[in-house]
């Protein structure tokens, strides 16, 4: 193992580092940054200036600069028989169908809304041509249908719907109101920026459409639906009409049109850069990008809604992280913190409505996808990821930038903990380029990008290996545990490993030091593998202390890997730890304060925890199998593969359980509130790298091939077929599936991680 101490003290990460006054923990890495590098600038740089990068809204757009100009889409809903304003992803608007069916990454999204009986089809894209300013144009079309048998004609027969731009640096926007009527002239609004000259906001549509307006000037951006409903509310009271107000504060920084039309109509939104040029050609560029929609009546297939959600869903952020420095004793005590320096972040998100924001471990399986799509966007992406590093190599793992990510998360989750590690998933995705790059799978020019970001990124990628090896080692040589376990906790039945991902999944019942958690172990190995991979990329010498080949042979050693964590009774691997089974949730009375007593769900322990096995098989369980470090030959590999296709345990016909359904806390609430998470449900990124690791043992040679062979081949049919199912069914593709009648389950559209059930049709599989 490389290196052998910790950093989780308080005055180690508070204390000055020898380059900056700043505290260590929010000193940046003293590298250069990888954004930096010549091919993430020029052309490819300014053509990704501009896209849908707010996807916590239905239609977002905005420029991949701090102070961006931003627009978005609302429109008036009916629910229950009252009007909603529809702006936010938001599940209790019950939406039946929403998300980039088809989207590019770049220039082109399509996405179908359908909102109790109202259907809005809406088309993203971007040109650039020689007279453009900087970034190029851009158009939305939006097509609003209405389907009679859900709408009822008391609702109105006119749809309304509300454009907006705003301003993040403040600049003053124009209306063009003295022309605002779509039959004399197609200017909605104009103003100027110093990174994209002059521009012009102009609206085309040959229906019968009517406009209204209205400015206002705020330093808030995360809640602009609440100025637009509260000027519809105010003319309402005088008027009786539900229309803006055609006013304007002072120096308006937003500028909200209303767009009424009868159904159906189709209206294009056109914004032109560079207007202040003399041959800037306005109406031309109008009138071009206003025909160039091809609307693709074909239906949309599932994989191409994973891959256009995926896409479409990737946001830009600015802003800074909070990183807490003391961990509350009980709900009264205040967390001390301090702010990360202002930072931005191009990801993609899992889930546009719950968790339209940076995820770390998410963001590994995001990029088993996009690296395959669009390589350059994933290197930039990954990029991003690793500027955000520490002098200390953390990064922090769940990125909350600016008020509009604020505004969607509870307070508890704001702070991030920098004791606190998280999967290193990126891993897998850079072990995948590199393994292409070696099958020739690239153009010499990718070739050479891809090499220059290695050897750019490499510093950093060594400092986070060292930074998780170090900091999150155990007691015994070559084993690891999660820090962040809570041993205090006298309200959950299982304290929560939130830093490993698997957030409920079972682990020892008593946090301690002696904790040796399988998946960590795996997950070092893989982060070396992969180290050990660009190392002979880019002909690297084998430093003193930093022996990636020696730690791959070492965390690869199956005797080694028995001792630690194999339970020859069962067949399966387990994490140790201090552990009982005989704990359970009781009610009682706990005395609050003035003497007050309250009932509450309290953890009651039977019996005195012992240093063991903690005998619980789930997808932790197989994360040895899914690192193929078992031999093809071993009678291992075989009580592997029973225990995956074990009915009584994790196999079903939707996809493999995360836990088996013999496991003492099987389905089981961890605390009142908290219903089951990673406790029986399907999740498809695990069941994705089951497949992975079936698929490559299937074409090992070996007595136990055919078997891998055919469990694979079913567990892929029982996993397209029943997305392919939902997805027909719900709209949506889904957060987690239930194990018992496969529907999907938890957050939607979630095509986060979800979307490599595109790879998963496709046999893209990664050689580790």
């Amino acid at each position: 193992m490389i290196g052998t101490g910790t950093t989780t003290a308080r005055n180690r990460l508070i204390s000055p580092s020898q380059t900056d006054a700043e505290p260590r923990v929010i000193t940046p890495f003293p590298a250069p940054k990888i954004m930096d590098l010549p091919q993430f600038q020029g052309e490819h740089k300014e053509s990704l200036y501009w896209g849908t990068y707010r996807p916590h809204l239905y239609l977002g757009i905005r420029a991949r600069t701090p102070q961006s100009l931003m627009a978005g889409l609302m429109w008036i809903g009916v629910k229950d028989g009252n009007n909603h304003l529809r702006h936010v992803c938001k599940h209790e608007d019950d939406l039946s169908a929403y998300g980039w069916g088809k989207h590019n990454g770049r220039d082109y999204g399509h996405q179908v809304l359908v909102d109790h009986g109202m259907i809005l089809t809406t088309e993203f894209l971007k040109s650039k041509g020689d007279d453009s300013g900087y970034g190029g144009d851009w158009a939305v079309r939006i097509d609003v249908q209405v389907d009679k048998s859900k709408w009822n004609e008391e609702f109105g027969r006119d749809a309304q719907l509300f454009f907006y731009l705003a301003d993040e640096g403040g600049n003053v926007l124009d209306v063009g109101k003295d022309n605002l009527n779509v039959r004399k002239s197609s200017l909605l609004a104009s103003g100027s920026r110093t990174d994209i000259g002059d521009w012009q906001l102009h609206l085309k549509s040959t229906d019968d459409l009517k406009l209204h307006y209205s400015g206002f000037h705020t330093p808030h951006f995360h809640n602009l639906s609440d100025l637009v409903e509260g000027n519809l509310a105010s003319q309402t009271r005088k008027h009786g009409q539900a229309q803006l107000s055609d006013s304007s504060d002072d120096s308006p920084n937003v500028l909200a049109f209303q767009i009424i039309g009868g159904f159906p109509f189709t209206t294009d939104i056109v914004f032109i850069s560079g207007t202040d040029s003399e041959s800037s050609r306005v109406e031309e560029r109008v009138n071009s990008l206003a025909v160039d929609f091809q609307v693709d009546s074909e239906s949309i297939s599932v994989g191409k809604a994973a891959v256009g959600n995926l896409l479409g869903g990737i946001g830009y952020f600015y802003g800074q992280s909070k990183i807490a420095l003391s961990r509350p004793l009980n709900d009264r005590e205040q967390v001390d913190y301090l702010s990360y320096w202002p930072a931005e972040l191009y990801t993609a998100v899992p889930c546009r409505p719950i968790f339209p924001r940076g995820f770390l471990w998410d963001e590994g399986f995001h990029q088993l996808v996009i690296w395959r799509w669009d390589v350059h966007i994933s290197l930039d992406i990954i990029g991003h990821w690793l500027d955000l590093m520490n002098i200390d190599g953390w990064i922090p793992r769940e990125q909350i930038l600016g008020a509009e990510a604020l505004s969607k998360i509870p307070a508890e989750y704001v702070a991030q903990h920098p004791t606190n590690g998280n999967p290193p998933t990126l891993f897998l995705a850079l072990s995948g380029i590199i393994n292409a790059l070696k099958n020739n799978e690239f153009n010499a020019m990718d070739r050479s990008e891809i090499s220059l970001f290695m050897e750019r990124a490499f510093g950093r990628l060594e400092a986070w290996f060292q930074w998780l090896n170090n900091t999150q080692s155990g007691e015994q040589m070559s084993s690891y545990y999660w820090r962040g376990r809570d041993n205090r906790t006298i309200l959950e039945l299982n304290p929560q490993t939130l830093s490993s991902g698997f957030d409920d999944y079972p682990r020892a019942s008593h946090p301690s030091s002696d904790e040796r958690h399988l998946d960590l172990r795996c997950w070092v190995l893989l982060a070396a593998e992969c180290m050990h991979s660009i190392e002979e990329l880019l002909n690297k010498e084998t430093k003193p202390g930093k022996n990636y080949g020696s730690t791959v042979k070492l965390l690869s050693n199956l005797e080694l890997l028995n001792e630690m964590h194999f339970d020859d009774a069962y067949g399966a691997y387990f994490d140790f730890g201090n552990h009982t089974e005989k704990v359970r949730l009781e009610w009682k009375e706990l005395k609050a304060g003035h003497n007050h007593a309250t009932r509450q769900l309290v953890r009651e322990v039977l019996e005195r925890p012992v240093l063991r096995l903690v005998p619980h098989i789930g997808y932790v369980s197989f994360f040895p199998f899914m690192g193929r470090i078992i031999p093809s030959g071993s009678w291992i590999l075989e009580k592997q593969l029973e225990l995956i296709s074990n009915r009584s345990q994790l196999w079903t016909d939707y996809g493999l359980r995360s836990l088996a359904k013999t496991s003492s806390l099987y389905m089981k609430y961890n605390t009142e509130h908290d219903a089951p998470y990673w406790r029986g449900t399907i999740w498809i990124n695990m069941n994705y790298r089951v497949l992975s690791a079936l698929h490559h043992y299937s074409e090992e040679s070996g007595p136990y091939q055919d078997k891998a062979k055919a469990i694979y081949k079913e567990l892929r049919s029982n996993l397209i077929r029943n997305m392919v199912h939902n997805y027909h069914q719900t709209g949506f593709l889904w957060e987690q599936y239930d194990q018992d009648k496969g529907n999907g389950k938890g957050a939607h559209p979630f095509t986060g991680w979800t979307s490599v059930v595109v790879l998963i049709m496709a046999e893209a599989y990664d050689t580790i």
